[in-house]
């Protein structure tokens, strides 16, 4: 682990429930783990129940599971990951995602396609030309229990020869929980389609 997580290094930690999201920095790093210093309360996290963790490190995004060994104060000590992968070269792992969705600005709406998605933006088709100066209220649905709300700037748009429009996009306005519910997301629907391989 020592290659990986070094003292003074920022880590995210998200646990079952994604509002509990805490993030912190290393302040120990041993042989079976490592101990952070927390940003906020410990509210939602739980001695021996597996999170996921997330980091910016030299060799680019490192995501893995591992587990609270130990919560003192502000104080937590993470067991060593069973394994690690280091996500794409982009900042955010994107997915296949293919949903009918709408773009609204004001009295005027879009209807789209979604071709794939990340936690940065989404690519999508629709038949209608859509202006790209203005920006858009998207209600992304990832499930019965989430749903993620934001703004979605137009960023390039290309006419096909079928007469629909590919538009590549950006979100913004994105709050921190539904940045993290989305890389969440995108990342374990990634890991499910690598095991089916």
């Amino acid at each position: 682990m020592r290659e990986l997580i070094k003292n003074e290094q920022l880590v995210t930690i998200v646990p079952q429930d994604f509002k509990k999201t805490n993030k912190g920095k290393v302040i120990d790093v041993a042989p079976d783990g490592f101990r952070m210093e927390l940003k906020y309360k410990p509210d939602g996290l739980i001695v021996n129940h597996v999170c996921d963790f997330y980091s910016f490190t030299d060799n680019g995004y490192l995501y893995f599971e591992s587990y609270i060994e130990a919560l003192e104060n502000n104080v937590i000590k993470i067991a060593n990951p069973v394994k690690h992968r280091f996500l794409q070269r982009r900042k955010f792992t994107r997915i296949k995602f293919i949903e009918n969705l709408e773009l609204i600005n004001g009295d005027n709406v879009h209807q789209i396609r979604t071709l794939d998605l990340s936690a940065g933006g989404m690519k999508v088709q629709t038949s209608e030309n859509i202006d790209m100066e203005k920006e858009y209220a998207v209600s992304i649905k990832l499930s019965d229990e989430q749903e993620v709300k934001c703004k979605y700037q137009l960023i390039r748009v290309e006419k096909g020869d079928n007469g629909l429009y590919t538009i590549s996009g950006r979100f913004t306005q994105l709050s921190n929980i539904d940045k993290m519910t989305l890389v969440q997301f995108c990342m374990k629907k990634d890991m499910e389609n690598i095991n089916k391989r």
